[in-house]
């Protein structure tokens, strides 16, 4: 089983901000994910064609479940606002999303919580010092139906306040943690690998730096497990010609999980 986790800039190039529909097919067909979690997914937007990316997504992997969870959305006046708990499907929108090959059994979404008051952010270019309201964040949740058995995923993008993130993956295992069994927090978590771990109580399944896609300095997309999810026989941090973070990607040997107790394999 292959895992992705991309953080996919509503699907922009890196190198002049154009967004090109049939290069980001492309981009995930050669991914080859039999899981996919994307953030920063349009729906909808006039920047990315108005189109469903999640969708296109999905069926360039020739997917058979997935689910658009809008964390935000805009108006006719180009402003974002948080998005309502059912979105319109025809509503501007933009969020996170999580592709299957497999069958998904249940789905949840999430809301995170949320820094409510303006708080200070330093700019780089120019230098100063400005108050920003933080957007909304959520996480969709999906019981994935695999040959080896159910296993538990979520596709998640949290803040890039530091500390607020870490409460928001806090709340994302109080969530998952009532569904037993195997699980894979799969996203954009702004953190680095040690809180990362620490705070999901999950284990990373890969390790590797994934921001900036040009030269990257940290990883902030990770994929954790909790659980037996199977061997990691592979993992990559990839540069594509979409997206201003590297694709992580996870290659997982399950076959020791579908086998019946006591059986040999033949």
């Amino acid at each position: 089983m292959r895992l992705v986790t991309f953080n996919v800039l509503h699907g922009a190039s890196p190198v002049d901000g154009v967004v090109d529909l049939d290069r980001f097919a492309a981009v995930v067909a050669s991914l080859d994910p039999d899981v996919l979690a994307l953030q920063e997914v349009d729906r909808g937007n006039e920047r990315s064609h108005a189109a469903d990316l999640a969708d296109v997504a999905a069926r360039a992997m020739g997917a058979a479940s997935s689910r658009f969870c809008a964390a935000m959305t805009i108006d006719t006046d180009g402003r974002w606002h948080p998005a309502p708990r059912t979105p319109a499907p025809d509503m501007t929108a933009y969020g996170v999303a999580l592709v299957s090959r497999h069958p998904v059994t249940a789905w949840r979404e999430l809301r995170l919580p949320l820094i409510r008051p303006r708080f200070p952010v330093v700019r780089r270019e120019p230098r100063r010092l400005e108050l920003r309201r933080e957007e909304h964040r959520t996480a969709v949740l999906a019981e994935v139906a695999t040959p080896e058995g159910p296993l538990l995923v979520a596709s998640a993008h949290l803040s890039f306040v530091p500390g607020w993130s870490q409460l928001q993956l806090l709340a994302l295992r109080r969530a998952m943690a009532a569904t037993p069994g195997p699980a894979l927090i799969m996203g954009d978590l702004n953190m680095t690998p040690p809180p990362a771990r620490r705070v999901s109580g999950f284990r990373p399944l890969a390790t590797a730096l994934t921001f900036p896609v040009d030269e990257p300095v940290r990883q902030i997309d990770h994929v954790l497990a909790r659980g037996d999810v199977g061997d990691v026989v592979g993992t990559a941090s990839l540069r594509l010609p979409v997206s201003d973070h590297r694709a992580l990607v996870v290659d997982l040997d399950r076959r020791r999980l579908g086998r019946a107790p006591g059986r040999a394999p033949g």
